[in-house]
């Protein structure tokens, strides 16, 4: 019995491995095909998604389907979420290699193509020009608005539970300075009604988009980038917003012009358009150009191209900025007058206020052409602006008329140039900073005044030099029109009226007068004092030389010692020249009332008591002769009130209606 077993024992041992063999290849085997099967089922899924998503797709290919060129996808939310969700599956099978690949490029063409329609179609649902309420926006609610990437939205922090869609939303969520759970794909954002505008102490950055189309943009930019249609993305977006920056520009008054366009229009037409523009312009970079700027970052900064958002900008706003300054440039590079120099003025000081702003709204690379532009045209302008002055004391110098002004009134030159300076003296503030050199004179040249600045330097700038050495010039050119006056009291008479405007004019304006100051201004009043000094000599000198004594008296008379026939003479050549004066000078004009009442003192002042005595020295000796009439034929009492008669500008005709009442 023991030998039988001893023999069964390896029978037994090769019956054991056998069978043990067996089932370990047996349960190996069931593994192995477990796993083939789960992964066949997985291909089997993925495949199965592609074509779900293939579908999606082609029912909305507007080539294809009637209903899908009626219909826009983002007017559903629910139809939003499943093409979007269509599209990014398909990406996954782009560069998968086969005919499945093939399958996919074909229907990201079309998805593509689709996805530009959309995202045109936003755009131009919200391009209308920028309404004139939009500036006025009040400050921003503290209420806040969710927007779901399916399009719904809420008034309170729930978050939406979506595991499938990317949190695209988040990057804008950042932007607009709002916060949100951890996992929420919400957008909080900074006003009741869905906002993203906002404003500094000059920029007013205003919402163009609804927030909600702004997120379903981003949503359209994202993919399209990522299937490689960046070019047709920023195509399709510059042209629409171009065209509602277009249309705001037209809204705004600002039109199309060429350089050459501007430098043909007349000065009246010109200075409308220049107010216009300096308005226009501020809120253009200001309102506009900002907004643009804001709404490209919120729509493409969370596309991930690298500054997709600059050139979309640029593609946007680059023409309309180049139409908007160049306007000022065809300014700044025109032909010179002096009747531009304040609208230039006023569009150097737009132009000064508005460069901050500029360089901010244009602070990226690629706008570098904008600022530069800005700069150089408020330096064309500047330059522009010292050659008019130059240019002005040079018209003045030489300004040509030789026909005298009736009557010795204030000649036009003179009126322009004062109300010219007292303009300059308004725009003192921006004016010296532009005007940094004293004027110079040719010392050579006989025909430009000589004048001594040493004295007036050390206490003034080179803007108040240049007035003065203007009001000095003017006074030379005067001095050289005065002579055309054939009688040289009218001359002096002219000198005086337009000294004394000159005087006034300087006093009226408080800007004017403390750039001139009181030491050229003493001389300016001690001008025209001289001049009314001349006037009196050279106008009434030969009537007072006929109320002196000498040559009345004869010597051995038996009578009192006076000649009647000398004193006869004497009263007749007295109302002769008398006359002539009066009928004369009532033509003349003195137009300021206060100077010519001074004026008519002054004179009577010497000839009132000068004919009074000698009417009471002389009356007796000719009344009581033959017809004394003849020859006393004006009272003291006549004289005084004809003498009032003077300086009123009367005509011919008037004077002698006056005489013979």
């Amino acid at each position: 019995l023991h030998h039988k077993k001893e023999e069964l024992f390896p029978l037994l041992h090769f019956f054991f491995v056998f069978f043990f063999s067996v089932f370990c290849y047996h349960h190996h085997s069931h593994e192995t095909m477990d796993q083939t099967h789960g992964v066949d089922g997985l291909e089997d899924c993925s495949v199965s998604g592609f074509e779900s998503a293939e579908k999606v797709i082609i029912r909305w290919d507007a080539t294809a389907s009637e209903e899908a060129r009626e219909k826009m996808i983002f007017n559903d939310p629910l139809e939003v979420k499943l093409y979007l969700n269509a599209v990014d599956e398909i990406q996954k099978f782009v560069s998968s290699g086969g005919d499945i690949e093939n399958r996919a490029n074909s229907a990201i063409q079309i998805a593509m193509a689709r996805l530009e329609d959309e995202f045109r179609n936003i755009l131009v649902s919200h391009s209308s020009p920028i309404n004139s309420d939009s500036l006025m926006l009040s400050s921003s609610s503290s209420s806040q608005l969710e927007v779901d990437e399916d399009g719904s939205s809420s008034n309170n922090g729930n978050s939406n539970e979506d595991d499938e869609q990317e949190e695209e939303e988040t990057d804008l969520l950042k932007r607009s300075g709002s916060s949100a759970s951890t996992g929420s794909a919400a957008v909080r954002l900074p006003t009741g009604r869905g906002s993203y505008s906002r404003s500094t102490s000059s920029i007013r950055e205003i919402e163009l988009i609804p927030i909600e189309s702004v997120v379903h943009l981003s949503w359209i930019a994202r993919r399209m980038v990522s299937a490689g249609y960046l070019r047709e993305c920023i195509q399709v977006y510059g042209s629409v917003r171009k065209s509602a920056v277009d249309s705001s520009f037209r809204r705004l008054g600002i039109e199309k012009l060429s350089i050459g366009d501007v430098q043909r229009l007349n000065w009246e037409a010109l200075e409308q358009k220049i107010r216009r523009w300096i308005r226009a312009a501020k809120i253009c970079v200001r309102v506009v150009f900002a907004s643009e700027k804001l709404l490209c970052e919120h729509v493409f900064e969370s596309v991930g191209a690298v500054n997709i958002h600059e050139a979309c900008f640029m593609e946007t706003v680059k023409g309309p900025a180049i139409q908007l300054f160049n306007f000022a440039e065809a300014i700044s590079i025109s032909r010179r007058s002096p009747e531009k120099l304040f609208k230039i003025l006023d569009l150097h000081d737009a132009l000064i206020e508005l460069l901050p702003d500029i360089e901010s709204v244009f602070d990226l690379k690629s706008s570098d052409s904008i600022r530069v532009q800005a700069a150089e045209i408020l330096s064309r302008l500047a330059e522009a602006a010292r050659g008019i002055l130059s240019e002005f004391e040079n018209a003045v110098l030489r300004e040509p008329s030789r026909v005298p002004v009736p009557g010795g009134t204030i000649h036009p030159l003179t009126r322009y140039v004062m109300n010219y300076i007292s303009l300059i003296s308004e725009y003192r503030p921006t004016l010296i900073d532009l005007i940094m050199s004293k004027p110079s004179r040719n010392s050579t040249d006989s025909n430009t005044p000589d004048f001594d600045f040493s004295e007036l330097e050390s206490n003034k700038g080179p803007l108040a030099l240049h007035l003065i050495w203007i009001i000095v010039i003017l006074q030379f050119n005067l001095e050289g029109k005065s002579k055309y006056y054939k009688n040289a009291a009218l001359s002096h008479l002219f000198i005086m009226n337009n000294a004394h405007y000159i005087v006034q004019k300087i006093k009226g304006s408080p800007e004017l007068r403390e750039m001139i100051g009181d030491l050229y201004l003493r001389k300016l009043t001690g001008k025209f004092r001289q001049a009314a000094t001349y006037y009196q000599r050279a106008a009434w000198v030969k009537v007072l030389y006929c109320l002196r004594d000498e040559g009345l008296h004869t010597k051995g008379s038996f009578s009192s010692g006076v000649s009647r026939s000398a004193l006869r003479e004497r009263f007749k050549s007295f109302n002769a020249l008398f006359e002539e004066v009066h009928r004369v000078q009532s033509q003349w004009l003195v137009p300021d009332s206060q100077l010519r009442e001074e004026l008519k003192i002054s004179i009577l002042e010497k000839l009132s008591p000068a004919y009074r005595s000698f009417l009471g020295r002389f009356r007796s000796h000719i009344e009581s002769g033959k017809h004394p009439e003849n020859y006393i034929k004006i009272s003291v009492e006549d004289l005084e009130t004809e003498v009032l008669d003077l300086f009123e500008g009367y005509s011919a005709t008037q004077h002698l209606r006056r005489r013979s009442e």
